[in-house]
């Protein structure tokens, strides 16, 4: 990689704001960095109490001031349009693992509504030890600009972006170049980038880095969801840049550091004794979960066509475990203990640009080993390193470039598209040649590859209208919800988990709700009553994390050794002692004395959750019919696929009445597809009478009073719509 020669690049500053960094207290900086590239404002905002009462931060943040930046009929490529970071209170906590997480906020250019997407790296805690609780970038750049934030002189700067890489892979590496004064300053620096697919598709994603001085290079992490590196991109930010050197273990103001150290010291230790026996995450990374999705009959196959594979194991932990340089500590951010952020240390790549050239490759995570993976019939680890380097480099979601992949394929091997319409790529199944040009051509900008990165529901209208596809077989084996791609679950057998992904606020994404196993694996959640129940507890607690700034995994990827003796399943799910050590760890930070309760947490995340779907109905959906799901989530929806899995679905046709002896397979499959259509229906009706949201799905005026997220302009939105 060609590094850049500082003395040689002349910046031009074209706007520049001084401010005194103020002393991050209780979690939280007090304000918030409002930069504006169309005609270079840069301003800070106050953080009230009220703000920090109701909105929390992290997420919360993000969505109350992009509620306040945008109109009900604003686009996501309007300058109007914001890119939002933040961290949120706990965030940039050194003493408990998983506290380094910043949630980009934006509209999406998939959905058409907001967008939230949750990444590691040290951009969110250096942004807030700045002195700043959050970063907003609105308008659109007439040039390449970079958004420089110096955290220890106390500047803001927009730079006109010099001649620096295009990708996300030599870019941060040149960004550190450029602003470290030192190399012992280069641990100091973050940036958030994207790459050139972000511009020719909308599937683009956000990379924060962070730097990893053992192995002496720049590493990566995504806020991949929904397309914000497409907005990032097009608003013509070649990156945003901050600076803070000296982070310190009570960096963050703890209210409490005494009680901060005691909740953290008795976490990591909890992990240093159970990761090893329970998921290995230290070892293994998120991976682990492979073979478990395999053996369950969860893991998506050919267009989430099957659930399990019998070459599924060469992507198992096991294969690409023998590839990562362990030994060094992978946490994405200081003190995370469960360290599964893997890396491939050196791959020589075989397609693209880099061709030859040996690099390093930041994970693969789960999501990326069964999108790009099994859903697309590739069981070639090596493969799935090369798609998941450039899709990173080029800036492009591994989740969303995975499942339009595996709909193009099965699009192509029925007959729908051919190698003509393809301009020559032959997407089989199993083709990663084909899929790896496809990417290729994203980065391009050029040929079908470009028509892929327009996402599953655009794709399913241009086959219907350009090639006369049938549009109903197009919607049932299209795997998007709300114009977002589904992430990597076969939710067939799982009502819980077709809720979780239908009635998720930003689309199919597990980080609201993960039900899969309690539902239909250990049977803990039997009625609609239950199902609801579960699907109003989980999606609020997991809301909290990005509130917090936190990661997910340090909950219940792993857990107390008594757990499950201590406490019956339903309860043991919700890993009640690490709930503690969460208010406890709140309390630390923030000194907040009325958060003593695992129901007060989740009343934090039901004020942001009703608020965000109450935005999504301001910009014109957040109604039942957006929470309609694919039928290949709830079923089968060919014969071959009915056939595969025959003795299971005549079984379950034989307990609700109906007799599948002497019925042809499509008799089979109508009668099961009325059962399982209705059966969400009345999921939907279950969990919107559980969330206090009437037969539509839209918060009641109750609902919202209750959570004191009665604004004026929030009232008069829902009285126009309940009417």
């Amino acid at each position: 990689m060609k590094a850049t020669d500082k003395k040689q690049v002349v910046l031009e500053i074209l706007a520049e704001y001084r401010y005194t960094p103020p002393k991050v207290e209780r979690g939280y900086a007090n304000q918030t960095l409002y930069v504006n590239v169309s005609d270079n404002t840069i301003a800070a905002k106050p953080v009230d109490e009220k703000m920090k009462h109701t909105f929390v931060g992290g997420r919360g943040f993000g969505l109350w001031l992009l509620w306040n930046a945008v109109r009900g009929t604003t686009k996501w490529n309007d300058p109007d349009n914001e890119v939002i970071l933040s961290s949120g209170p706990i965030g940039g906590t050194t003493v408990y693992p998983g506290s380094g997480k910043s949630i980009a906020v934006s509209l999406s250019p998939l959905t058409g509504t907001v967008m939230d997407s949750n990444v590691g790296g040290h951009f969110g805690p250096l942004l807030k030890f700045s002195g700043w609780d959050a970063i907003e970038v609105q308008g659109k750049a007439d040039r390449e600009v970079i958004v420089f934030v110096d955290g220890n002189k106390g500047v803001v700067q927009i730079i006109a972006a010099p001649e620096l890489a295009d990708d996300s892979y030599a870019l941060p590496e040149q960004l550190l170049d450029l602003f470290a004064e030192t190399d012992e300053e280069r641990i100091g620096i973050s940036s958030v980038s994207t790459g050139p697919g972000a511009q020719h598709t909308l599937m683009g994603c956000l990379n924060v880095s962070f730097y990893d001085p053992r192995r002496k290079f720049v590493r990566l992490k995504q806020a991949g969801r929904g397309g914000i590196g497409t907005v990032f991109r097009h608003k013509k930010i070649k990156a945003l840049v901050v600076k803070y050197i000296g982070v310190k273990g009570d960096s963050n103001g703890p209210a409490s550091w005494a009680e901060l150290t005691e909740v953290g010291k008795r976490m990591h230790r909890e992990i240093y004794e159970q990761d090893p026996i329970m998921n290995d995450m230290r070892g293994n990374g998120t991976p682990y979960l492979v073979s478990i999705m395999n053996e369950f009959d969860l893991l998506p196959v050919h267009n989430f066509r099957y659930g399990s594979h019998p070459e599924a194991s060469n992507l198992y932990h096991t294969e690409f475990r023998k590839h990562y340089s362990l030994g060094i500590p992978d946490g994405c951010w200081y003190g995370c203990t469960l360290a599964c952020s893997k890396c491939v240390e050196r791959f020589q790549l075989r397609t693209g640009p880099y061709k030859g050239q040996w690099v390093h490759v930041d994970g693969p995570e789960y999501e990326t080993i069964a999108g790009v993976g099994s859903n697309c019939g590739i069981f070639d680890p090596y493969a799935v390193l090369e798609i998941n380097f450039y899709c990173d480099t080029y800036g492009i979601d591994t989740i969303s470039f995975g499942t339009a992949m595996a709909f193009c394929m099965e699009c192509y091997e029925t007959g729908i598209l051919n190698k003509e319409r393809t301009n020559g790529l032959e997407l089989r199944f199993g083709n990663a040649e084909a899929m790896l040009e496809a990417l290729h051509q994203m980065g391009r900008g050029e040929g079908f590859g470009t028509v892929v990165g327009q996402g599953v529901r655009r794709m399913k209208q241009f086959f219907a209208e350009k090639y006369g596809a049938d549009p109903a077989f197009l919607q049932d084996i299209g795997m998007e919800c709300k114009g977002l791609e589904y992430s990597e679950y076969v939710s067939k057998e799982s009502v819980a988990q077709q809720g979780g992904y239908g009635l998720a606020n930003k689309g199919p994404q597990h980080d609201e709700a993960w039900l899969i196993f309690m539902d239909a694996v250990t049977k803990q959640i039997p009625t609609f009553e239950d199902k609801a129940e579960a699907l109003h507890y989980f999606p609020m607690f997991r809301t909290w994390f990005s509130l917090n700034g936190l990661c997910k995994l340090p909950w219940n990827d792993v857990e107390p050794a008594d757990n499950k003796r201590k406490y019956p399943p339903r309860i043991a799910a919700r890993v009640p002692e690490h709930v503690h050590n969460y208010i406890e760890l709140f309390t630390a930070v923030t000194g907040r004395e009325d958060i003593k309760e695992p129901e007060d947490l989740v009343l934090m995340s039901e004020r942001v959750y009703n608020f965000q779907r109450i935005f999504n109905l301001k910009m014109g959906f957040g109604t039942r019919e957006h929470d309609a799901i694919p039928y290949r989530s709830m079923g089968p929806v060919t014969i071959e696929e009915y056939e595969s899995r025959a003795e299971r679905y005549d079984q379950q046709l034989r307990e609700i009445g109906f007799d599948p002896e002497a019925k042809s397979t499509k008799e089979k499959l109508a009668a099961l597809r009325r059962h399982r259509e209705q059966r969400y229906e009345s999921l939907i009706d279950a969990v919107y009478k559980r969330r206090g949201w009437n037969s539509q799905g839209i918060p009641t005026l109750e609902t919202v009073k209750r959570l004191g997220i009665d604004y004026p302009d929030v009232v008069a939105l829902l009285k126009e719509h309940l009417q």
